[in-house]
């Protein structure tokens, strides 16, 4: 936290953190975590992450974990639906209440759960750079990104893990434009549902979705 704070002052960025337990460590390692997570939630800490091989450890093994972090007023977003299939998707809903999905794109299989996506409000965390990297798909082009997109499913694009992929976010923007046909506009409201479904204060998320439309209207090129 004290990195996070040194680096806002530096860079001028607002920064905030979501703490993620590891699926591979017993769910007793994940209360204790939670309970941390919460006791810094005044230091900027707004939510907690159920993270690694989602094949391994049932989201349910974790609900307890979840629960104290909602509780403290956490944002839930555990990992779901890239390396396992859209069933992971549904148990971090029906079992950690998420509000948020990391990854996410293997919705794209059921249609009934692109739906309950969509309505719920829910977002997906898509990377198209580690999706790739990790096998799920085998070229940008095929990750779904269109489909959920067209669903109405909520989309923050993100760079993952760029010191493990050397992705980059305005990378990830690139490829929803080459190989998805993304046009400005779609790509502005990509950016506003990044924004729409962040835990910045309203007053962040104002300066940063006028910045949107800015770039939205200046000049071609």
């Amino acid at each position: 936290m004290d990195a996070v704070d040194r680096a806002s002052r530096d860079t001028g960025l607002g920064m905030r953190v979501l703490i993620a337990a590891n699926r591979m460590k017993h769910p007793l390692d994940a209360r204790t975590l939670a309970r941390l997570a919460v006791r810094y939630a005044d230091r900027g800490v707004v939510g907690f992450g159920l993270s690694n091989d989602e094949r391994r450890g049932l989201a349910r093994d974790f609900d307890r974990a979840f629960q104290i972090a909602r509780e403290g007023g956490l944002l839930a977003a555990p990992h779901g639906g890239e390396l396992s299939g859209p069933s992971s998707i549904r148990d971090c809903l029906d079992d950690l209440h998420a509000g948020r999905v990391g990854h996410g794109v293997r919705a794209a299989e059921d249609p009934r759960l692109l739906r309950r996506l969509a309505e719920q409000g829910v977002t997906c965390e898509v990377c198209p750079s580690s999706n790739v990297a990790l096998g799920v798909y085998e070229k940008p082009s095929d990750v779904p990104l269109r489909t959920l997109y067209e669903a109405g499913v909520s989309i923050a694009l993100g760079a993952d893990d760029p010191l493990l992929f050397g992705s980059r976010l305005a990378a990830q923007y690139e490829l929803a434009r080459e190989h998805h046909g993304f046009t400005d506009g779609e790509l502005a409201e990509l950016a506003r549902q990044s924004v729409r479904g962040s835990m910045a204060p309203g007053d962040v998320k104002g300066r940063l979705l006028a910045g949107i439309e800015a770039w939205l209207g200046g000049p071609v090129g």
